[in-house]
């Protein structure tokens, strides 16, 4: 196949290399699911604007996607050496390696992509057995079933005296719990089949909440205007990602707080102070005179295309996480279990003191971050209760400043983390030691 018809495969894989839904790319580059479908399968030429919008939303030259596979090949080779610093290759003669050995090239190109598929499944396995109710519900239910059995047989194996009318009650018991054993393991079985190739790991309200955050972008552009509950409502109404009605609560408590912010910090304005002012959030603050949280949440909800990346993460006062909007180069983890070197969990120790940190996760290559945070009380304090207290996060590319700025290295979460050493550590790490 000629060089030029492979356009759609390179993109494929920078999509997958990104961790990026087919649907999710599409949303941002402002084409359809079907018509990227078309292009990823080579079904359609590309060029001109398409071609640019997608490079730069892959975070790749264009000429990566649109040349050959030597130029392929040595991003790659590329890619690898920046995840594997350590090891200390040498960078400045990649293309002569690339030129002299092609095979072996593509051979650690290979490598290197399948341990991160394989980092990848590892850390969405590990969210699942951590967080996902529906295995922790069916697993209980297996244990327990076969408890029930064992001690039943137990009971009859021991008392050999047991009369008639007994034993006929101990062995239905056993045939039905053993029925029902049968039947919650099939389901469980059927269950962890579909995982992989559908959307089985959306579960918890949190993550039909975050798919139907994730869908719109974070961004709503009816709840912009003048809003009330009829506006709200129309938002949520018909929405296949809030499965729950838990869910629909959460969602609603989330687009009724944008509301808010929306009427206190207007769209156009808020805009244009970010033009004069940058992404600092002390500044837009001081400028509407709102609490820096609340800077936080309205940053995070406006356009990407308008602002750039903007992450955010909410944790309440036990640690748990109640709001992700992930950047690339930063990870967040499902609910709960994030690194605690994290700035939002510090200033948890310390309210009413915001920070500012640059960050670097472990294992992600040197991308940097600029992390703020900061606490939010949650209604008048009582003598009669603890105060709640909310940390916010805000995370941005880190525009490298001065330089001189420390960096903190942190992780994702500790079982898949690689950062030696770290005092901070819950479990040992599963990357420590390699696969």
């Amino acid at each position: 196949m000629a060089e030029t018809s492979m356009i759609g495969t390179r993109i494929r894989e920078r999509r997958v290399l990104a961790g990026l839904r087919q649907s999710e790319l599409a949303r941002r580059v402002g084409i359809s699911p079907s018509y990227l479908n078309l292009i990823e399968h080579n079904r359609r030429r590309i060029g001109g604007k398409t071609l640019l919008k997608l490079a730069e939303t892959l975070q790749v030259e264009p000429s990566l996607l649109s040349e050959g596979a030597e130029a392929t090949l040595i991003a790659g080779l590329r890619e690898a050496a920046g995840d594997g610093a350590q090891a200390a290759a040498e960078v400045d003669r990649i293309e002569e390696f690339a030129g002299r050995f092609p095979g072996w090239a593509r051979l650690l190109v290979e490598l290197h992509r399948d341990k991160e598929g394989l980092e990848r499944t590892v850390k969405t396995l590990t969210d699942r057995l951590e967080h996902d109710p529906h295995l922790a519900d069916s697993l209980h239910e297996v244990i327990s079933t076969v408890t029930a059995i064992r001690a039943t047989a137990s009971i009859l194996e021991d008392d050999q005296n047991l009369e008639p009318d007994w034993q006929r009650r101990f062995h239905r018991n056993i045939s039905e719990d053993s029925r029902r054993l049968a039947e919650g393991a099939e389901a469980l079985v059927h269950y962890l089949e579909d995982a992989p190739d559908t959307e089985a790991d959306i579960k918890s309200p949190q993550d039909e909440l975050h798919a139907f955050l994730s869908d719109n972008g974070f961004h709503f552009p009816s709840l912009e205007e003048a809003s009330d509950r009829t506006t709200i409502a129309k938002a949520l109404d018909g929405n296949e990602r809030l499965e729950s009605e838990a869910a629909r609560v959460l969602a609603r408590t989330v687009l009724l707080q944008y509301a808010e912010d929306a009427a206190r910090m207007p769209l156009r304005e808020m805009l244009d102070a970010v033009a004069r002012l940058g992404l600092a959030p002390d500044a837009l603050a001081a400028h509407f005179d709102a609490p820096l949280n609340a800077v936080f949440r309205r940053l995070a909800a406006l356009p990407e295309e308008a602002v750039g990346p903007v992450g955010l993460v909410i944790c309440d006062a036990s640690g748990t996480l109640i709001f992700r909007k992930p950047i690339a180069g930063f990870a967040i983890p499902r609910t709960a279990g994030a690194c605690t070197l994290w700035p939002l969990y510090q200033v948890l120790g310390q309210p009413r003191t915001p920070l500012k940190a640059v960050l670097r996760q472990a294992g992600r290559g040197d991308a940097r971050v600029l992390a703020f945070a900061a606490t939010q009380e949650q209604g008048p304090a009582a003598f009669d209760a603890p105060p709640m207290v909310r940390a916010h996060m805000l995370v941005v590319p880190d525009s490298g400043g001065d330089g001189t700025a420390p960096v903190r290295d942190v992780g994702t979460n500790c079982r898949v983390c690689p950062l030696p050493g770290c005092t901070a550590r819950r479990e040992p790490s599963i990357f420590l030691k390699g696969f």
